[in-house]
């Protein structure tokens, strides 16, 4: 198991990272940097000593709207895994933490979420196949939230708040059965708190 408490070694790709104390935990927080694009889905903190292939990987993580972010932003925090050497591509599983509860059942239906970095991004993933790439999942933002991905070959699962049963569920990961780092990824307007990696492969 790797706590996340040491920032050292730590990539930064888009992010700032500080090791703090969120909600009784250590942990890391990642954030944006000033001035950083809020369009951009490649903002993750890579952990380059973990090369990742096959397995499953379990963090705990929690995320809220940073202060001053847009109306539209949702807490979205997560993990990217298989990260090429020069984050130039990238798969990743991620959450809303604002949709999990919300009194809307269509934010609800939008509370995780599947992309594939650089070629299948949320949006292009939606209008081509609607509700086939993200689900719900309850959840509330800033609160420690489990997240385990299992991943063998092209299919991935994603379980939260340590369900049984995957959330999501995907069959045809983008980039087909490669190998890479695992990250620490963050969405715009987002404070992202990690703790307590662990990873099997």
């Amino acid at each position: 198991m790797t706590s996340l408490t040491d920032i050292k070694g730590i990539r930064l790709h888009n992010v700032a990272v500080s090791a703090v104390q969120h909600d009784g935990r250590d942990g890391l927080l990642v954030t944006e940097p000033p001035g950083t694009d809020d369009h951009r889905e490649d903002k993750l903190a890579v952990l380059p000593d973990l090369l990742f292939r096959d397995g499953t990987i379990v963090v705990d993580v929690a995320g809220r709207p940073a202060a001053g972010a847009q109306e539209a932003a949702r807490g979205f925090v997560g993990v990217a895994f298989r990260v090429a050497p020069g984050v130039e591509a990238f798969e990743c599983f991620y959450i809303r933490p604002t949709n999990g509860r919300a009194d809307d059942q269509l934010r609800r239906n939008h509370s995780t979420q599947y992309i594939s970095f650089p070629g299948h991004p949320w949006h292009k993933l939606r209008e081509e196949t609607p509700g086939k790439y993200e689900s719900y999942a309850d959840m509330a933002p800033g609160e420690w939230t489990s997240l385990r991905i299992a991943v063998e070959g092209e299919r991935s699962r994603l379980y939260v708040g340590g369900a049984e049963q995957p959330a999501l569920i995907v069959n045809d990961l983008k980039l087909g059965a490669s190998e890479g780092a695992i990250g620490l990824w963050i969405g715009p307007g987002t404070e992202g708190f990690f703790a307590d990696l662990r990873v099997t492969r």
